[in-house]
């Protein structure tokens, strides 16, 4: 069972929707960063972007979420953090 020991959440400057960077700790063993956080464009909640880097034409996955229930707990867990904090 996964396990999210660690969230921290670095606000910036809203841009374009983005409002903040999120981090997470998985297990104790695997930290993951540069998670972006967006304001949904209707206002309704937030939204998670995972670091994608550009190869010539395409846009690579660095990480993300394979199984649906990994990333529904992420989220949570970063929104509520994200409350906590707006």
């Amino acid at each position: 069972m996964n396990k999210i020991t660690e969230i921290q959440i670095l606000p910036i400057k809203p841009n374009n929707g983005l409002i903040a960077f999120a981090s997470v700790v998985l297990n104790e063993e695997l930290y993951l960063g540069s998670i972006g956080v967006h304001r949904k464009i209707d206002g309704s909640g937030y939204r998670l972007t995972y670091p994608t880097k550009k190869v010539g034409e395409k846009n690579l996955n660095i990480y993300h979420p394979i199984s649906s229930s990994l990333g529904i707990m992420i989220e949570k867990l970063i929104f509520k953090k994200i409350e906590e904090l707006f």
